[in-house]
């Protein structure tokens, strides 16, 4: 004879609402945690009297265990009363458990007295009703809170479902079919519930899957609540078909501590916090892992011992689902990592070849080498005007324009070459063969030129061709940025400098000629020395024009004190060391020449920490700093003064050597060596650059200088 205990299947509150039970009014929400706590007390009080402590009145443990049942109901029906969200589902849920709590009331009424209880009865069937009433509450749950549902997390779910199942069969379903003295009738009903169990154990792994494996304190409570009453239900089950089972013991506490457990979740506000990605991505490995680990455990299980057909079969098909769910996510990456790689080259805005994708096809087209490598052009360009547009139209018709422009660029080069986007607003073609100026400007304006009313979009553009004019890719985007400044007129930062520049040159070249002529032949050795350690470009710009500006502040010294052939008294050196502070003071005047200013002021500065006007020592010096104090004083060395005769190139340079460690920092001595050796060599005999003290340099920094 089976007794009609049954485990129920609770649900959680749906989490994709912002409706949660905490949005019940105050007095419902105390009185649901009044309920539960007396709830949680009669279910201690009765457990005690099972295990023999606590009250021995008569009756008092079926009444207990029949209102604790009682209790549960009247939770989840007060949750769907007093709050919106899920408001069906806990009606549903409400309703099955108080469907449970008749069948526990009417066999305690009806059958418990009769000798032998028929299967199926009254009982069983309003107790059975408890499993669809809850499979339609955890539906309509699962649907309020997961709007997408993935292949991969059904298939995570479902290999958890079907690898419960296989355990749960593996368990109670050989005891109960070969009990003796059972009918059809009998069987069916005993296997009803463990069944039940069962599926809604299935769902709420499901759930769990869909969720990433987090899923809420709400939905932890409904699972601890179905784990609890599936234990009860197979144990019972399995005791009873060996004849073993005998009532009053703390197994018959586990039915009603699970109906309190799932409604207990109806007033638990839903717990929204998200683990890390770190964390989820273990989760969501662990968890269908340790399903699949049980599922290949019962079929070896199988293959050394007797075990039910049934429990194989589903675990079998839990590890053929395993392997779908492999092959997906074999499917997944490889997609991924498909769009990565797309991504990574491909500008989001405009769909063009982005920085890495440029720089990765130059490399390409390089590689063969100058001698053996096609013809290409180099085309970059800056939009001029852009920023006044978007600061008048807003950033989205920005982005509008620059998928626009993008567009028609791709459409000036197609069939001769492509198009890319560096970033901002500058863009940039690579063309098959030699396109001259005119070429690239006809490119610019078919593609990159834009007029309305209130603004006008135009670019400047700068050319290289390759590998005639270089054979490197970091060499052929230094030329064409430079070229593109000096094309871009009174908008680039490389024009700006040159201004500002040429106004404080002309000051200084007013006040004192000869300064003038020292501080262009230092600019020139500057920029040299600069190459020959790796500056980039726009370094380099800055670099000469500091060097042409170091002696600024002089044009505040009297003549007296600057021209003075003998020695200067200590308020004359104190005077004149005051020049690097006043050149600082004027420079940045102009703001876009801070960084210049910067390495102005720090232009009289000692490696060895003895120099001025602020003790500096070492790499503390600006490095720009350092190279014009060593082509100052090279300069100054092999130039006539009025305190001075001029000394022979190769003294001068022994002298520089000798210094080196002390006065100077040794590398920036070696480099200067080097390209003074080099020109004395024949090196630069191409260059029209003057004495021999002015080291010759690039044509394009040449240009950017004059």
């Amino acid at each position: 004879m089976l007794v009609s205990h049954k485990p129920g299947r609770g649900s959680r509150r749906s989490s994709a609402r912002r409706d949660s039970a905490i949005t019940a009014r105050p007095a419902a929400r105390i009185a649901a945690w009044t309920v539960q706590g007396a709830a949680t007390i009669a279910l201690l009080a009765y457990a005690l009297h099972l295990v023999g402590v606590g009250d021995e009145s008569v009756g008092f443990d079926t009444w207990a265990y029949n209102s604790l049942f009682g209790v549960a109901a009247l939770l989840c029906l007060a949750r769907a009363w007093f709050v919106d969200a899920d408001r069906l589902a806990w009606a549903f849920l409400g309703l099955g458990l108080a469907s449970w709590f008749a069948g526990e009331v009417y066999f305690t009424l009806e059958l418990a007295d009769i000798p032998l209880t028929p299967v199926p009865s009254v009982s069983d069937y309003l107790s059975l009703a408890f499993y669809p009433a809850s499979y339609v509450a955890l539906i309509l749950m699962v649907r309020a809170r997961v709007r997408r549902f993935q292949a991969s997390m059904w298939l995570d779910g479902l290999i958890g479902a079907l690898a419960i199942g296989a355990a749960a069969t593996a368990v109670f379903l050989e005891p109960i079919l070969e009990s003796t003295g059972r009918d059809t009738a009998e069987i069916a009903v005993s296997l009803a519930y463990p069944v039940g169990d069962t599926l809604l154990l299935a769902l709420v792994v499901g759930f769990f899957a869909v969720t990433g494996w987090r899923p809420g304190r709400d939905w932890m409570l409904v699972g601890a609540g179905l784990a609890a009453m599936a234990v009860a239900d197979v144990l019972f089950l399995y005791l009873s078909a060996h004849g073993s089972y005998s009532e009053g013991t703390v197994l018959d506490a586990l039915w009603p501590a699970a109906a309190l457990l799932l409604s207990f979740s109806a007033w638990v506000p839903a717990d929204r916090k998200q683990a890390g990605d770190m964390l989820s991505g273990v989760v969501m490995l662990i968890a269908p892992g340790l399903f699949a680990a049980l599922a290949l455990a019962l079929v070896v299980l199988g293959s050394i011992s007797a075990t039910n057909t049934t429990s194989l079969v589903l675990a079998t098909a839990a590890l053929g689902v395993v392997i779908v769910r492999l092959g997906l996510s074999l499917m997944q990456n490889v997609s991924l990592l498909r769009d990565i790689s797309r991504e990574s080259v491909t500008d989001q805005l405009t769909g063009l070849g982005n920085r890495r994708k440029l720089i990765a096809d130059l490399d390409e087209l390089l590689s063969g080498g100058p001698q053996g490598t096609a013809t290409h052009t180099l085309g970059l360009f800056d939009l001029d005007g852009f920023k006044d547009y978007n600061d008048s139209f807003g950033h989205p018709a920005g982005d509008a324009l620059l998928q626009t422009l993008g567009e028609r660029l791709t459409a000036a080069v197609r069939g001769c070459g492509r198009a890319y986007r560096l970033g901002g607003d500058e863009f940039c073609v690579v063309l098959g063969g030699d396109f001259d100026d005119d070429a690239i400007q006809a490119i610019c304006d078919a593609g990159l030129t834009e007029h309305g009313s209130g603004f006008s979009i135009s670019a400047s553009c700068g050319r290289v061709v390759l590998p005639a004019e270089t054979g490197t890719v970091s060499g052929a985007l230094r030329i064409a940025d430079t070229r593109l400044y000096q094309d871009k007129g009174s908008g680039g930062r490389a024009s700006a400098l040159k201004q500002a520049r040429d106004v404080l040159m002309a000051a200084l070249s007013e006040r004192a000629p000869d300064l003038d002529r020292h501080v262009r032949d230092v600019a020139h050795m500057a920029v040299a020395v600069g190459e020959r350690i790796g500056l980039e470009e726009q370094e380099l710009l800055e670099l000469g024009c500091a060097a042409q500006l170091h002696d600024v502040g002089k044009i505040a010294i009297p003549d007296a004190v600057l021209d003075k052939a003998g020695p200067l008294t200590d308020s004359e050196w104190k005077l004149m060391r005051s020049h690097t502070l006043v050149g600082d003071r004027i420079i940045r005047a102009a703001p876009m020449l801070a960084g210049v200013a910067q390495v102005v002021r720090s232009s009289h500065e000692r490696w060895d920490g003895t120099g001025y006007p602020a003790g500096l020592a070492g790499d503390a010096i600006p490095l720009g700093s350092r190279i014009i104090a060593v082509c100052d004083a090279f300069d100054a060395m092999t130039s006539q003064r009025p305190y001075q005769s001029v000394m022979e190139t190769a003294t001068a340079l022994k002298e520089l050597r000798a210094s080196a460690g002390a006065q100077f920092d040794p590398r920036i001595v070696d480099a200067l060596c080097e390209e003074v050796e080099a020109w004395l060599m024949g090196a630069h005999q191409d260059s029209a650059l003057g004495p021999p003290a002015s080291v010759p340099v690039s044509a394009s920094l040449t240009a950017a200088l004059k």
